[in-house]
Parts: C-alpha cells; structure tokens; sequence
C-alpha cells in the first residue's frame, strides 16, 4: 500500500501507481475532473506567486494542494497535480445523484407519513435548510443565537468515517458557526466564529483550529460557556488537554491552560457554586485508557465569572479530591436540588453522587436493568419551584425501550417509549412534557448494518410523553439522525435540529458546493450540514402570551421581580427553562422550574425567583409565560445570581 503525500490515508495500490505515472507525464485528468473547477483569477508561476489566492472552489481538492509543488511547479501546475489526486480518492466515492435521490426520497416520505398527524395534536416539521455546519456540538447562548461546532471533514463517502478521529496534523481541526434564528436562514443568518489556532503536541509542528471536536461543555454563570478536551487524534481516539471559553456576549473564542490530562468524550456539569466539574474522557495516551480524575473550573482559588465582562483568562482548572472511575465515556452528569452532583454512569454498576464542597464520592444504587446503556439521553425531570430531585435515563440499548427514573436513591420503572434507540435527544419542553427526537440502532447503524445510511423509518419518528407519564409517537423528520444529533429547544419554544454528519453528507444535494460570503470567513465554506425545525403542538393550539417586559438587570434567588404582559387573562404559570448545550446525547444542562406567583396588578405580573442556588445553579434562564393549557410566549432571558 502507498500513502497519499498529504493527508497519510492509504490509496489503493493500483491507484498510487497510477498517480505516480500521471504526476511523471505531466497528465490532467481532465476527463474525471473538470477544468471548470479553477475559479477566475491568475495562478502562481514557477517565478512566484501570483498576486490572487488560489482559486479551486472544491475543497477536496484544495485538500490536495501542496505548498512544495506550488513553490516548485507554479500555481497551475500544482493545481492539475491536485485535481489528480482527489480524482483518485473519488473512485468508488459516493455518487452525487444517490445523495440527490436519496434527499427526495425521503421529503417525499416524511410529507406522505405525517399527513396522519395533526399538528395542534402532535406538533410539525415546518423548516428544512443548509448549515455550514454538521452541528455535533450545539449550544443555544443567551444571546438567542446558537453555537455550532464540530471539524472540518476529511470525507465525503457517508460510507467511510467523515471525522478525523485517527488523523494528527493539521487535517485535525475544529470549525464554528453561530446561527441567528431571528434571521431566519440562508447565508446571512450564519456567522464563522474560528477557535484559537492551537500547535497540538503530536510532534509536527503544525498550528490549526483547536481541535475540540468530542469535548464535554457546559455554561458558566455568565453565559459563558466552557469547552474541555478534544481530539488529539491517532490510537482510536485520543484526548486533547483543551480549556476554551466562548464569549456570546463579543463572540470570541479564549484558550485557558490545558487541564493536567487529555480527555476524548468527557462530561461537564456547572453546579449550585457556578463552577464546572469535568469527568471521564479517554486520556492523551488514547483508547482504553479512561481517566478517573475529576477537575473544576475555575480553579478554587479563582473567582467565579458573573458579569459579562469578566472572561476567564489565563485560568487553570484544580483537581477535584474525589475520583470517577467511569469506564465508559460522555456519562450523564446532573446537579439536583439537594446541591449534589449525580453522575449515572453507562455500565448499570457505575452510578455515583459527588459532594462539590466535601470533594467526596459516594456510591449509588446500581441500575436496575443491569444492561450497558450507550450513547442514550437522560433528563432531570421538573421538580416544581424546587428544582428536579429526580432523574430519567432513557435510550442508549437498541433493544430496551425501558425508561428508569432515579430518585430518592432509589430507582423505579416509568412507562417504556415504543422501541429501543441509541443516539436519541430528549429535552424538557417549557410545558413540562419531553419529547424524543432524533435515534438509530447502533454507532453509524440506522437499521441496515454500520455505515450504510439507509435507516428504518421508525428512528426518524419523535416520541411525545405527556403529564402522566405515557409515551406516544409523532411525525417523523426528514432525515435520520443518529450519532452526533442534536437538539434544542428556542426561545420562541420551536425545536431546532441537527447534527449527524454521515446523514448530512449522505443527503446533501450539493456535496461539494462552496459559499464565501457568510460573515466572518476568509475562504469558502462548504455548506456541510442542515438544520430542521419542528414546532410542539402548543405551538398550533392558539393565542400565545405575550411577555413584553422582564428584568434586564441579574435577579437574587428568592427576590420578587415583576414582568409585564398585554395578555394577563391569558397567563396563567410562569416557568423558567434553562438553555441547553449537548453532544453525544448527553445535555448536563437542562432544567425546568416553577416560578410562584406573588401577585396580579393589571397588566403587571409578580414573581418570585427560586429558592437557591441548589434549585437552579447561578446563570441564564428562559422565562416563559403560559396559559392554562401550556402554550408559552416567547421568552425572555434573565439572570439568577447569588
């Protein structure tokens, strides 16, 4: 076998030779790669370069184009040496009219099956459209706008693994969007927000966006949000030492010093003391080797940002006392209302309560089903004014579709879903209920063995749980989404929806197509991903309130606070609902509250935060306006602190 000059994949070794023989003689392969792929514009020459950047609008082959050759050939020639060899990679790729055809196929069959479902009953899929991004990770800010991220891809084949995972260099690197919903979609709606170019320590001396794809989050008190780990790359997946924050408020990217020991699919929890702990994830020596340490940030002896004005700089993590001998990755982690953190583990044995001021772990009772859950979603259930004291863990076993809740150390059965899926994304609506979107049977499996895109219908199909607790099934989505989905829950109360890269290439009508014009990029972009929006029954069973006014300024736990409504008839609960930021089906952050009701004057509205900090952690909130029936207004964001 021969390796490709560039990126160490291996080609086929019929293939090599022929490149070898092309590269020799000078040949284009004209015939397999159209000349109408350079763009306008000069080309360097072998007596410098050219005042223009390069022009190849395909980035794979832009991914072909050596530095040396076009020092040492001259900007066209180079080029024509580019475009033979993602020729050669392409054989055997996956056709573009499949990826077309496949996409009608399956609108087609998502407008006929959800014919059956009403929409003031079951909710509706009522948007589809083009991401920059594969959205594995997704973090809706308080801002309103969403944060995607994930890496650039080194495939397009739905059939082969897109992701870089076992790539070192320069190949290996992260990519960022943020998406504004109240500029619908297209192009503008979407904004590049780079990472820190980082020089990873895999030996070659090659800076590129921080690789953080596969890293654990969650949001600091500020609304800042805290990313950690990453893909180090190489030995089936190493874990990178990153510490990043991501500023909403000036859309900019901070590197803080790496943590003491690389994770690859960590967990992360804020807790009622604003900070972060962060658990699991491979080491930097790679797969297998799961660390036990648990770290906090900020660092004890450093302050916890509020403000938005106060970014962590230059700020270390410190070592947790207590270990988490987790053996598997991306754990579920939840602060209840009792101020301590619960860490359900996958293997039914690791279940785990950690004490964030004593530093101390405890056990728990062990899972009842006695069965390794995978990549499956897990909800802290709505506790009322109190916060949750109790947690749901659902999905993660292809053949169970059994929901067991946790609560008072104890576990018990709650009604099952209709199937078992791995890879599913549950989230808290404002109305309290939970709905399952999104599942596969398997890593890269949708039914019909791995890496095969065609998926069973019946993973494209949401699940809706009501008051009592039963579960029922809804339309379906356009495309299945599996590994790396995603979902949120806007402040306007729609559900958006992502993620899954092998579905996002698998269905892409212009695989290769570029845009340049998006803000913040310097190079085109490929429109990578999709997003699609559905939008919960509540949202077609008429008149919403309004909420007009809310307090602006960070309110205390226990204070009263008022709003303002032209709607007070229509009010008749106030709820708040904290943003969500998950990959790998796992989502620390979730949360629904009551709020109590103080008084009525008009059109002025009383309430009363929670109780503490144990009831909801310092941080950013939604605040919801309901009616009797639960349909909500849009929300307003609103600041608890200490």
């Amino acid at each position: 076998m021969s390796l490709s000059p560039r990126s160490g994949r291996r080609l086929p070794t019929a293939f090599a030779t022929a490149l070898v023989c092309a590269l020799t003689t000078g040949t284009v392969l004209s015939a397999v790669v159209p000349a109408a792929a350079h763009g306008p514009g000069g080309h360097d020459t072998p007596d410098g370069p050219a005042a223009t950047a390069p022009k190849i609008a395909d980035p794979r082959m832009l991914a072909e184009l050596r530095d040396d050759e076009v020092a040492a050939l001259g900007q066209e020639h180079a080029e024509e040496h580019a475009r033979m060899r993602a020729a050669i990679r392409g054989v055997g790729d996956y056709p573009q009219t499949t990826r077309t055809n496949r996409l009608n196929a399956l609108t087609e069959s998502q407008a006929t099956h959800n014919q059956g479902f009403a929409a003031e009953t079951f909710g509706a899929f009522n948007q589809y459209f083009p991401s920059p991004d594969f959205g594995d990770h997704i973090a809706l800010l308080p801002t309103g706008k969403v944060l995607l991220f994930s890496f650039e891809r080194i495939e397009t084949n739905p059939e082969k693994e897109p992701a870089p995972t076992q790539t070192i260099g320069e190949e290996n690197a992260g990519r960022a969007f943020l998406w504004d919903p109240a500029k619908g979609y297209g192009k503008d709606a979407f904004k590049q927000v780079t990472p820190p170019v980082v020089n990873m320590p895999d030996g070659l001396d090659q800076p590129r966006p921080a690789p953080f794809f596969c890293a654990g989050h969650s949001f600091l008190p500020n609304g800042m949000l805290g990313v950690f780990g990453g893909n180090l790359g190489g030995n089936g997946g190493s874990g990178a030492k990153l510490s990043l924050i991501f500023d909403p408020w000036t859309e900019t990217w901070t590197r803080n010093p790496d943590m003491s020991v690389g994770r690859w699919y960590p967990s992360v929890v804020t807790g009622a003391d604003g900070r972060q702990l962060i658990m699991s994830g491979q080491s930097e020596i790679g797969w297998g080797t799961p660390t036990p340490v648990v770290e906090r940030f900020p660092a004890k002896n450093y302050p916890v940002p509020s403000l938005k004005t106060e970014t962590p700089t230059n700020t270390p993590v410190d070592r947790f006392k207590a270990d988490a001998p987790f053996s598997l990755d991306y754990p579920h982690l939840f602060s209840l209302n009792d101020g301590n953190i619960y860490g359900f583990g996958r293997q039914a044995s690791e279940q785990w309560k950690f004490d964030p001021v004593a530093e101390t772990r405890s056990d728990l009772t062990a899972r009842p089903d006695g069965r390794k859950r995978n990549y499956g979603s897990a909800v802290p259930l709505p506790g009322g004014v109190n916060g949750p004291d109790s947690a749901l863990i659902l999905g993660g076993d292809r053949d169970n579709p059994s929901t067991l809740r946790f609560s008072n150390g104890s576990w018990t059965a709650e009604k099952s879903r209709a199937f078992g899926r791995t890879q599913d994304d549950t989230l808290l609506l404002p109305n309290g209920r939970l709905m399952t979107v999104n599942g596969a049977y398997d890593i890269r499996d949708y039914g019909n063995g791995p890496y095969n895109p065609n998926a069973d219908l019946k993973y494209r199909q949401v699940e809706l749980r009501d008051d009592q607790g039963n579960w029922k099934l809804g339309p379906v989505q356009r495309l299945p989404r599996g590994y790396h989905s995603n979902a949120v829950v806007l402040p306007d109360g729609r559900v958006m929806v992502t993620g899954d890269e092998l579905q996002q290439l698998a269905n892409n009508p212009d695989v290769n197509g570029t845009v340049a014009d998006i803000p913040g990029t310097t190079a085109p972009v490929t429109m990578n991903g999709t997003i699609e929006i559905y939008e919960p029954a509540y949202l077609h069973q008429g008149d919403r309130p309004s909420l007009d006014r809310a307090p602006t300024t960070p309110v205390g736990y226990n204070q009263t606070f008022q709003v303002t409504t032209e709607t007070p008839g229509l009010v008749s609960k106030a709820v708040l609902l904290s943003p969500t930021t998950s990959t790998h089906s796992v989502n620390t952050s979730q949360r629904h509250l009551d709020l109590r009701l103080s008084s009525r004057a008009g059109n002025r509205l009383e309430f009363q935060a929670p109780p503490d900090a144990k009831a909801a952690p310092p941080g950013w909130y939604m605040l919801y306006l309901l009616n009797d029936q639960g349909v909500p207004s849009v929300a307003k964001w609103i600041q608890l602190t200490a």
